[in-house]
């Protein structure tokens, strides 16, 4: 492999995701994250409540809490968990494909969050990124070059679980392209049948109609 391509496969292989987003009172929101199998998902959140007074969104009070729902592309369910106003999640995906994940709040318990919109910020790391590599080093005692070794192993293995991932969906990708191509082969084919007895009923329904009328 070239290292233009190893490089394109590094940019793919990048799993950050930040943004944030507003939700109301009863509001669920909900992300596809599509992650490869067995590989390891942080999600880091916070939250902020919309003051009316100020105008402004202020850190969140400690009572306000997050449920935190992630479910696997066969619909199971992998996480389900209520968190704070500030917290968490890891879960390791052991299906390919696309992952749903949900937070929504716990505002009905929350009279001063009532009719109000709540802020939250979202980080989701999905693979190498999710490793704290400072915290590997202190616990392994890895000098600096050890440690940026097991960083690229990490690396190579996570490009091979994307390229698994790929040629997994390739697969899928390619065995529904052939049913649908059987079922437009035995469309059309069906298609023929019907037309070729639709032609022969007419034209035995005219010579019928023909002989009643003695005109052959």
């Amino acid at each position: 492999m070239g290292w233009p391509a190893l490089l394109l496969l590094l940019l793919c292989a990048v799993g950050v995701r930040g943004l944030y987003f507003h939700i109301g009172e009863t509001e669920k929101r909900c992300f596809i994250e599509e992650i490869p199998d067995e590989t390891m998902v942080i999600g880091n959140y916070r939250t902020q409540m919309w003051d009316k007074q100020k105008e402004v969104f202020l850190p969140s009070t400690p009572g306000l809490g997050m449920h935190v729902e992630v479910k696997d592309p066969e619909g199971k369910v992998v996480l389900s968990r209520q968190y704070g106003s500030e917290g968490r999640f890891t879960f390791t995906s052991h299906t390919p494909g696309d992952h749903q994940i949900c937070l929504h709040s716990n505002s009905t318990r929350m009279v001063l969050f009532a009719g109000g919109r709540l802020r939250v910020h979202l980080d989701i790391q999905v693979g190498e990124h999710a490793n704290n590599y400072p915290e590997i080093a202190a616990k392994d005692k890895l000098t600096e070059l050890q440690l940026r070794a097991r960083q690229l192993l990490d690396q190579v293995e996570q490009i091979q679980k994307e390229q698994d991932y790929q040629r997994y969906r390739e697969e899928r990708f390619r065995l529904t392209s052939e049913s649908t191509n059987q079922r437009v082969l035995w469309w059309s084919i069906t298609q023929t049948v019907i037309l070729i007895l639709t032609g022969i009923w007419q034209m035995r329904h005219l010579k019928s109609f023909f002989e009643a009328k003695k005109l052959v």
